[in-house]
């Protein structure tokens, strides 16, 4: 039995929503859902930092001001949660990880995310990159709540918003999968929503 179940249900189809946006077994909301596995961090940004760091040839990190100093990205994608809700047209600001990774050498080719309060996910290096992934600190054109991972959150769109993990601190790099938190519990290791990831073994 997965270990966390509550909002998986079916809700009827929106008929003013264009299906092929939506990935099969999801229904759309009109809010945002928060959920969580433990107690809402709260760091102060001037002890906050980002770090890339494991298998590289050096590290690399960013206090509050210096991320966001960097060159900003402000876009439009769909959500995909893995309690079945999507949430389309979300406008984010942040800084792509192709910025982050830019003079960063490596042979690594997974990721293991961690973030405060001790979450971690794995995602594979290819699907951070080329425009794929951002770490974002400002949603609808606000300072992004506490509730949904903010001062920042790492955002992964074309996967299970698990992936996009709260609060997000840092990526090491690693010549090994790691499974991380949701993914030890019985989360499917990549999380596609299109092909329905949901658990080990979709």
């Amino acid at each position: 039995m997965p270990p966390f179940s509550r909002g998986f249900h079916r809700r009827p189809p929106r008929e003013d929503v264009d299906p092929s946006r939506v990935p099969p077994g999801q229904y759309v909301v009109n809010d945002f859902p928060v959920l969580s596995a433990g107690p809402t961090p709260r760091p102060k940004l001037d002890e906050w930092s980002f770090s890339v760091q494991g298998a590289v040839d050096g590290a690399a990190s960013w206090t509050w001001e210096e991320l966001n100093a960097l060159p900003q990205e402000t876009f439009t994608v769909d959500i995909h949660c893995v309690t079945k809700w999507t949430k389309l047209g979300t406008t984010w600001t942040g800084v792509s990880v192709d910025t982050l990774m830019d003079g960063v050498a490596t042979e690594a080719e997974y990721v293991s995310v961690w973030a405060d309060g001790g979450y971690t996910t794995n995602v594979p290096l290819e699907d951070l990159r080329d425009g794929k992934a951002w770490v974002v600190h400002t949603f609808d054109g606000e300072p992004l709540e506490p509730a949904h991972g903010g001062p920042a959150r790492l955002l992964v769109p074309h996967l299970y918003f698990w992936k996009s993990a709260k609060w997000v601190r840092g990526l090491t790099l690693t010549v090994e999968d790691e499974p991380g938190f949701w993914e030890n519990a019985g989360y499917n290791n990549y999380g596609d929503p299109w092909r329905e990831q949901r658990y080990w073994g979709d």
